[in-house]
């Protein structure tokens, strides 16, 4: 009997290796071939999960935001007790921004997408709803300290959101150019939280 193919975890695996290949070595490095053999799979498998290179970026693509909507909204339900909201949104922004060591090699991947996303309007469409449900949930983050009055009411929280989100992502670019350590970073993220507290 032929051994049993688990279609999921083998464009899940793919997309590992798409995003593997993207943060050694660009864009330009995503080949079928060389999909295939960091994947240790062979080109045909990489040929029966997608039709096209673009659908192989777009799931990667995919496969990446929703890891970072579910460090931010992770960061969030492991709270087992009330939390501030300017903890939760100086948290939040940390995840999203990629700061940490550990979040190296994601941050790098996602900017590869985001550089190559004017050319593409399937990989800009995953971009512009990723961003959305970012802005949602940091959103949400400045009404709880605005219900909590830790944040004022008079702020517009969808404005600030947008501030927010802008600030984290461009630090993101800040820290992989070296223009900003983590720390400093950082720094600069808790004054915008600050900011909002006064």
């Amino acid at each position: 009997m032929p051994k049993q193919v688990d279609y999921e975890e083998r464009r899940l695996r793919i997309a590992e290796a798409v995003c593997a290949l993207i943060a050694r070595s660009g864009m330009e490095a995503v080949s079928l071939r060389d999909v295939a053999a960091e994947a240790d799979v062979s080109m045909g498998a990489v040929q029966r999960c997608f039709r096209s290179k673009e659908d192989m970026l777009l799931f990667a693509l995919e496969h990446i935001s929703q890891r970072v909507s579910e460090r931010a909204n992770q960061r969030i339900a492991a709270t087992s007790t009330p939390q501030a909201a300017s903890t939760l949104l100086s948290h939040t922004l940390a995840e999203l921004a990629l700061l940490d060591e550990g979040s190296r090699t994601q941050a790098r991947v996602w900017l590869a997408f985001v550089s190559h996303a004017p050319a593409s309007e399937r990989l800009a469409a995953v971009l512009l709803e990723t961003y959305g449900k970012l802005h949602d949930l940091i959103v949400w983050i400045i009404r709880y300290g605005q219900d909590t009055q830790e944040i004022p009411q008079h702020l517009d929280a969808a404005q600030e959101a947008h501030t927010l989100l802008a600030v984290a992502d461009g630090l993101t670019v800040h820290v992989l150019a070296g223009h900003h350590s983590p720390e400093s970073a950082s720094a600069v993220l808790q004054r915008q939280v600050d900011r909002l507290l006064r």
